[in-house]
């Protein structure tokens, strides 16, 4: 079993997945991750369907040099955004893993939010690539690590209305207290 970097607040409310050594770009995965947390289960699917369908895009926040702008980013109050299909359809598959693994704990999969997403950079595979000269260059990937938690909602309870506690006074406000009270005699 692989630690997480946290713990659900609730484990028996809660359901996770996680992908090791994901052949897909780590900064497109980090950008998308950051785009579906917080999100309800069923609109995180959907939102990653409308990228693939490229109907709405990734707002690219951290990792934004040379990246293009687009109409679609407005929606997120941002002028810069992809469509990094395949993170993804990683991330889809996870949402999907996370979903059966939500099921076969019996949590309600409307009820879901995504309330924990990490993208760490995995190590980087390594190739060759010719360069003029007679040279040998580097040609590296970087793959990505991502895991997830799933939180059902809490119902919202209403707090209690509590008496309201006597103040408390030192002996020099009483003091002061009495002064004003009495006037100045």
């Amino acid at each position: 079993m692989v630690k997480y970097s946290r713990e659900a607040s609730n484990p028996s409310k809660a359901c996770k997945a996680q992908g090791v050594d994901l052949r897909v770009h780590y900064k497109n995965t980090y950008e998308a991750g950051q785009a579906i947390k917080g999100m309800n289960l069923k609109a995180a699917q959907q939102y990653m369907q409308d990228v693939c369908e490229k109907k709405r895009c990734i707002p690219f926040r951290k990792y934004k040099g040379t990246i293009g702008r687009t109409p679609q980013a407005k929606e997120f109050k941002m002028s810069q955004g992809r469509w990094p299909v395949k993170s993804c359809k990683v991330l889809l598959g996870l949402l999907r893993n996370a979903e059966a693994n939500a099921e076969f704990k019996n949590l309600d999969t409307d009820n879901l939010t995504v309330k924990h997403i990490q993208v760490n950079a995995a190590q980087q595979g390594r190739r060759r690539t010719y360069r003029a000269h007679g040279r040998i260059g580097p040609y590296m990937n970087c793959p990505a690590h991502v895991e997830m938690i799933l939180e059902e909602a809490a119902e919202a309870v209403e707090k209690p209305e509590e008496e309201a506690k006597p103040k408390k006074f030192t002996k020099k406000q009483l003091a002061m207290r009495r002064l004003k009270i009495g006037g100045g005699q």
